[in-house]
């Protein structure tokens, strides 16, 4: 399998003189599998913009997709209203995401912005053929030996995780998210310490963190959240839905990943910035050996 980077940004398109190496297009990737036509999106950030007009121009036949959705916060569906394939007749498109809210379903949410509120086209008018598929924590198996799994992550709002298996390789998605921790004071002093209280959210962070790794257990490419360095989240940025770089090497070391990928960058981080954590964290690695950690670059294609 190999996956091409459309997008790598997190919660705003931020093109600039100082994103031009890295990209400024919010989170799009596209994912092949050896050996077979399928054509997989994972979001549909800005990036989908530029994958759509490629799909377009490099295929001769109609075409056929996938999208999974992580979630559906803006960053991460603004792109789809711009996709030039859902206004050719023969697209046959099938949209997979989490169920957010009961009666706000994924084809509502992903719908509605294509309507005259915000976008010159309505989703009735669109030609192509779409249809949604609103997905839990499971697991899909496919004729073509593509197998999938989703887990939960800790974001604010319900996102996915998705594990892809194919051919004895496996690539694994891990944004938005960042490490569960206890909720429940340890601190006796504190007017709310319950001993016990706090000794089951401690026993359930760990279970849900454990339960993370093994579900990126022994991947060959682990894309992960990495919007923030560890002194950035930790002077403000907890409980906003992302990861510091660090936790997310961390990550991939004990789950056994082989490579992983830094991604979901900040909006404001620069590309000389992006550079010098690369350089930093890669020769702090280089002793250890795996996981080879990269940083995400729109235009990146990737082999497992």
């Amino acid at each position: 399998m190999y996956v091409r980077f459309w997008g790598v940004r997190g919660s705003v398109a931020s093109p600039g003189r100082d994103t031009v190496v890295y990209g400024g297009n919010t989170a799009c990737l596209e994912l092949r599998l050896n050996g077979s036509d399928r054509v997989i999106i994972i979001d549909a950030g800005s990036g989908i913009r530029s994958l759509g007009a490629h799909l377009i121009r490099t295929r001769s036949a109609p075409i056929e997709a996938e999208i999974f959705l992580t979630h559906t916060h803006w960053d991460h569906i603004m792109g789809f209203p711009f996709f030039d394939p859902i206004y050719r007749p023969n697209t046959r498109l099938k949209v997979y995401g989490p169920i957010t809210y009961e009666e706000d379903t994924l084809d509502r949410i992903v719908g509605d912005q294509l309507s005259y509120r915000y976008f010159p086209v309505r989703h009735s008018e669109l030609s192509a053929a779409i249809s949604y598929h609103q997905l839990r924590e499971e697991e899909m198996r496919f004729s073509d030996g593509l197998r999938i799994k989703t887990k939960y992550l800790n974001h604010s709002l319900l996102c996915l995780g998705y594990r892809f298996e194919h051919d004895g390789k496996v690539l694994c998605t891990g944004y938005d998210t960042e490490p569960f921790q206890n909720v429940f004071s340890d601190d006796p002093a504190s007017p709310g310490y319950d001993p016990v209280v706090c000794e089951e959210g401690a026993r359930a962070v760990a279970d849900a963190n454990k339960a993370l790794l093994d579900f990126f257990r022994d991947a060959d490419i682990l894309i992960h959240d990495a919007q923030y360095t560890l002194r950035e989240y930790s002077a403000g940025k907890s409980g906003w839905g992302h990861s510091p770089m660090e936790h997310a090497i961390q990550t991939a070391i004990a789950a056994g990943v082989k490579k992983v990928v830094l991604f979901h960058h900040d909006p404001d981080r620069r590309d000389d910035e992006l550079q010098a954590l690369e350089k930093r964290f890669r020769a702090a690695q280089q002793p250890l050996g795996k996981p080879e950690i990269l940083v995400a670059r729109e235009g990146m294609q990737l082999s497992a």
